[in-house]
């Protein structure tokens, strides 16, 4: 059974989106998710309940990853 995993990245505005990895982030949020859909709809909610809120001139990339 595949696990899909939410990954929310607090990237700086600086960071260009394709350059936002695990590695660039100014911080990492995960959580499961049941889908992929459910995925990119839980990213930015796993943002905003960690108490980010868009200041500091960053911004959130969320991705999927799907453990086999």
């Amino acid at each position: 059974m595949n696990t899909v995993l939410v990954v929310a990245l607090i990237c700086a505005a600086s960071v260009q989106g394709q350059d936002c990895s695990r590695d660039t982030a100014l911080d990492v949020i995960t959580g499961p998710a049941h889908s992929l859909q459910e995925c990119l709809v839980q990213g930015p909610v796993l943002a905003a309940s960690s108490g980010f809120h868009g200041e500091d001139g960053a911004y959130v990339k969320t991705r999927c990853e799907v453990k086999h």
